[in-house]
């Protein structure tokens, strides 16, 4: 798979801010180009972020995955953020990342990729607003409540076309889109093309006892068995977050994390470095949840744990790993002691991360999920037009067919589905 090499400096595409007037709204804006969310006060940042649901675009999140080398022209996640300002005040801004490959994304656009290679047009670089390596849905544009949404959002998109066009860039992608900000921007010309993940939902359990109710006969024996396995191990778990979680805690997730994913080699999704879970600690305690499994031999070291972010009434399962091999302990670092956890702690929704159909069987249905696309070649525009349709109805019918095999009761109705002729 070709892909392209960012040959220069992190500076590569920055171009200088300048002056654009919003028609509907006569306010006088600078959009300027970020590639350093360093440049950015936090504070200014976070007031836009924060009041999102999901904690995954942050400014110490992100701005981590950059200052510990995560992202940046050597990993061919060029930070390339859209900023507006009123003086020295931040009033919008857009995640950007160009893409030097499709590594990372979880949404698998290979065959646009190859598409365009037989027709000769160069799909690298490519332009994406997704949080990297977070196949978590959330991603919409940061715009401060007093302004006119809609406007900005229009202004926006035509500054990421214009900067398409100058530099010559196949496409922009949105991953993982906000739903509501979705239907916005596809009034403004973008596809969707729908995938689906896995989301637990919360319902209105009191505790774990509940959670097992649901399911069939045969599948509450398989969770006890599972869960009873580990416990015969001599496995037991501690839950590390907040003023209990410390930055060796932090630096043994890479560990599992590492040592997980080199098992894989090439398909291992090893993305992140060992800076970036060291600087986790001390600023981002309370969104870390670390699930630790010990033995009684070995209580003050782990010998396995997944690690989730949580905010508010959401958790998202990220990374985890075991040195070595215990029957079922996968399934309760990553599902059962979180779900456990989820429920005692008011958790609604708990998105375990990307991939897995094994994660139905535990209470994890098909949840559909959106990405925006542009493509700025006239052939390739054509096609994603002309095809994005039937793609989308095989994928809805894939969710549909995956639902009708839950091993749970009376679900069909709580799972969110979407109206064919919205496809």
């Amino acid at each position: 798979m070709p892909q392209h090499v960012f040959k220069t400096s992190i500076t590569l595409y920055r171009n200088p801010p300048h002056k654009i007037t919003v028609s509907t709204t006569q306010v006088q804006y600078t959009a300027r180009w970020m590639s350093h969310l360093s440049d950015i006060p936090a504070e200014q940042w976070d007031a836009l972020a924060k009041p999102l649901a999901t904690p995954a675009f942050e400014w110490d999140w992100l701005n981590n995955m950059e200052t510990s080398g995560s992202t940046g022209a050597r990993t061919g996640w060029l930070p390339n953020h859209l900023t507006l300002w009123k003086a020295d005040d931040l009033v919008a801004a857009a995640p950007l990342y160009l893409k030097g490959h499709s590594r990372g994304e979880f949404v698998f656009d290979h065959q646009w990729a190859e598409l365009s290679e037989r027709l000769g047009i160069d799909y690298y670089p490519k332009l994406l607003g997704m949080s990297p390596f977070t196949p978590a849905e959330g991603y919409r544009f940061l715009i401060a409540p007093d302004e006119d949404e809609a406007a900005l959002t229009g202004a926006m998109v035509q500054l990421i076309d214009e900067f398409c066009v100058k530099h010559q860039i196949s496409g922009c992608n949105f991953l993982y889109v906000d739903p509501e900000w979705r239907d916005r921007m596809e009034t403004l010309g973008f596809h969707k093309w729908l995938h689906h993940s896995y989301v637990w939902q919360n319902r209105s359990f009191n505790d774990f006892n509940d959670y097992l109710a649901q399911f069939n006969s045969n599948q509450r024996r398989n969770i006890k068995r599972e869960r009873k396995a580990v416990a015969k191990a001599g496995l037991y778990f501690k839950v590390h977050t907040g003023e209990s979680l410390t930055q060796e805690m932090c630096l043994k997730v890479y560990d599992f994390y590492s040592d997980t994913c080199d098992k894989f080699g090439w398909w291992g999704s090893k993305y992140l470095t060992r800076n970036f879970f060291r600087q986790l600690f001390p600023v981002w305690r309370d969104r870390v949840v670390i699930f630790a499994a010990y033995t009684e031999q070995s209580p003050d070291e782990p010998v396995g744990m997944s690690f989730c972010l949580r905010k508010g009434d959401r958790l998202y399962g990220r990374y985890w790993g075991s040195f070595e091999e215990y029957n079922n302990l996968h399934f309760s670092a990553c599902y059962y002691e979180p779900i456990e956890w989820a429920i005692a702690n008011g958790i609604k929704t708990f998105d375990p991360g990307a991939g897995g159909r094994h994660k139905k069987r535990r209470g994890f249905p098909a949840t559909p999920n959106h990405s925006l696309h542009r493509f700025y070649a006239p052939e390739l525009s054509q096609i994603l037009g002309n095809y994005i349709g039937r793609i989308n109805s095989a994928e809805q019918q894939q969710i549909e067919q995956i639902n009708e095999d839950l091993p749970i009761k009376d679900l069909t109705a709580e799972i969110p589905l979407v109206e064919s002729e919205n496809i």
